[in-house]
């Protein structure tokens, strides 16, 4: 699919910020294209300052602990409810973790996905109080479990909230958000309106992380005893997709470190089953190896089975769990894969492909991978694709990923009245409804959809034009110390056109990598590595036709130019180091 290249144009004294923080003025750039402006933005993004803010500004952070504190002086049994994915798992397990260093007789539950549904139920309320618990603590979910809680109090118990999804709300007369919150007896969520605490968007283990940080000190226990858990706040921070910005972008920083180095035996049997002992861990790492694997139990079994990974202390028992989580990640890789080619088929063969809107109904796939279905579809195709699977109790379920500009929570909110469930925000949604208003699911949603070819054309950011002989050791040295890159802080994009591709040669013992000997007008040559080998083929057969696509492989005279989008890297390998660029995005250069 062609994108649409288009390259910031934000403005800055680039020079004076390059000496004032002695920086190259590529990096000065960067970070002004990523919406920092003042001096004082400037210096927190370069040293991510582990001076994070005072947990004690969090609305209900010190009734909450001072509630929890009560709870286990008197002995309370107390139960942890979390989500099923990286995010509730971490949280889970910091507060599991915590709360026992505090003397609480404590135990947990996680949902199962598909018997349970995502967060707590009363159903599981009912089976915390006949178990004798008489306080619940929630984590990375519960803002929105009115009736469970509801329920809950009425039985007496205690019930704390630690949460960081948006407040449910409903729209007044005079189109006014109404917030509204559950009975708990505290509430902590930074997302809340009247929460003084003042960055928004920390994860769910972000929260718990918080909260330990005010409980330890009512206990005498120092604070800086919760670094230990920075870690497993970075890991959710990442997988939750949430920007790392501001606070989050410290705590991930800082969290890589110490993962690297990680005392945890089940996420080091984890790394090493993944090949990662040796590197040092990223957050590509975190966020495309080792937080699916964790993410596949909730999806195919249940996620008690990462909890235990994280609290082995038999390392040889880890390494059987680890092994275990990494099959369940293969196993569900291959199903997804089959979901994403049923759907990509259905597409083609239907007149789907000129949906606006693409609803795509997969019987026999199992629901839990829906919406990683939907996403690699959007991928694909660009579009807002919802994904739609048979449910156990009869309805089909359906998981959503949408596109910039579409705000697929508005777009199913319109179309409530053929749903009997749904949720989500603008990027993503889930929701529920019988089998005889799919069709008119599709048809309304397609209906309603105001996209334009415009928005419909795929965005690739671009940093700044840069010619490759500009690239130095030290500067990718620079560019390394932007990590952690993600959500809200993008891994710089670099363009260089009329780079004329001198030969080229697939290598990889899977032949999945072509390697490239490019040169610039100017006579600078560098290497250049892409990993799409036969759509790369496709398209210079197609540009440039088969006898100088040949002669390229050959390394022969040839008409082969490109312009590229690029990230530069050092190749290192028997104790030599070259620069390359990572290619990561090109089309046949114009000679003007």
């Amino acid at each position: 699919m062609k994108e649409k290249w288009m390259v910031y144009n934000k403005r800055a004294d680039f020079q004076a910020l390059a000496e004032r923080f002695s920086i190259d003025p590529v990096i000065a750039r960067i970070i002004r294209n990523r919406d920092y402006t003042t001096e004082e933005e400037f210096d927190q993004y370069l040293n991510a300052k582990k001076d994070l803010y005072d947990p004690h500004l969090m609305k209900d952070m010190d009734k909450g602990a001072q509630l929890m504190k009560d709870a286990i002086d008197r002995k309370d049994k107390i139960r942890i409810i979390s989500d099923y994915d990286v995010d509730g798992v971490m949280s889970n397990y910091i507060l599991y973790q915590g709360l026992s260093l505090c003397g609480a007789d404590v135990d947990y539950r996680i949902p199962d996905r598909i018997a349970d549904g995502y967060g707590m139920n009363e159903g599981m309320v009912r089976e915390a109080y006949d178990a004798g618990v008489r306080t619940i603590i929630t984590c990375d979910n519960g803002i929105a479990a009115l009736l469970p809680i509801a329920y809950a109090k009425n039985l007496g118990m205690t019930v704390i909230v630690t949460d960081h999804h948006d407040v449910p709300f409903e729209y007044d007369e005079d189109g006014r958000k109404e917030y509204i919150l559950s009975s708990a007896d505290a509430v902590i969520d930074p997302k809340q309106e009247d929460c003084k605490y003042p960055f928004k968007q920390l994860c769910g283990a972000g929260v718990a992380y918080k909260f330990m940080q005010v409980l330890y000190p009512l206990f005498g226990i120092d604070a800086a005893e919760t670094e230990k858990f920075i870690e497993y706040v970075a890991m959710a921070t990442i997988c939750d997709v949430m920007d790392l910005r501001g606070e989050n972008r410290a705590l991930v920083r800082w969290g890589l470190e110490e993962l690297s180095r990680t005392g945890n035996l089940g996420l080091r049997a984890l790394i090493r089953l993944s090949d990662l002992g040796d590197k040092k861990i990223q957050s590509y790492h975190v966020g495309f190896i080792l937080g699916p694997c964790i993410n596949s139990t909730g999806r195919l079994e249940n996620a008690r089975v990462a909890m235990e990974l994280l609290f082995e202390n038999n390392y040889d028992v880890a390494l059987e769990r680890a092994a275990e989580l990494k099959s369940l990640n293969d196993t569900r890789k291959a199903m997804t894969e089959q979901g994403v080619e049923a759907a990509v088929t259905q597409i083609e063969e239907s007149t789907l492909i000129d949906d606006h809107v693409l609803v795509v109904y997969l019987p026999g796939t199992h629901e839990s991978l829906a919406g990683i279905i939907a996403g690699r579809i959007r991928e694909r195709y660009y579009r807002p694709t919802l994904i739609v699977t048979d449910a156990e109790d009869g309805e089909l379920k359906g998981s959503g990923r949408s596109i910039e500009g579409y705000n697929m929570f508005e777009a199913l909110t319109e179309c409530k009245d053929l749903l009997t469930k749904f949720g989500g925000h603008p990027m993503a949604a889930g929701f529920s409804l019988q089998a005889r208003d799919l069709d008119y699911l599709r048809h309304k949603l397609n209906l309603l959809c105001e996209l334009t070819e415009d928005d419909l054309t795929p965005k690739l950011h671009i940093d700044m034009e840069m010619p490759i002989d500009y690239i130095r050791f030290d500067l990718i040295e620079q560019l390394n110390a932007l990590e952690p890159f993600g959500k809200g802080n993008e891994k710089p994009s670099f363009a260089q056109k009329h780079l004329s591709v001198r030969s080229a040669r697939v290598m990889g013992k899977n032949g999945n990598l072509l390697k490239l000997q490019l040169e610039s007008e100017t006579g600078a040559q560098i290497e250049g590595i892409y990993f799409q080998v036969e759509e790369f083929m496709d398209n210079i057969k197609e540009w440039f036709g088969e006898t100088e696509w040949d002669q390229m492989m050959k390394g022969w005279l040839n008409h082969v130019a490109l312009d590229v989008v690029y990230y530069p890297s050092i190749n290192e390998f028997n104790g030599m180091r070259a620069l390359q660029i990572v290619i990561k995005s090109y089309q046949p250069s114009i000679i003007e």
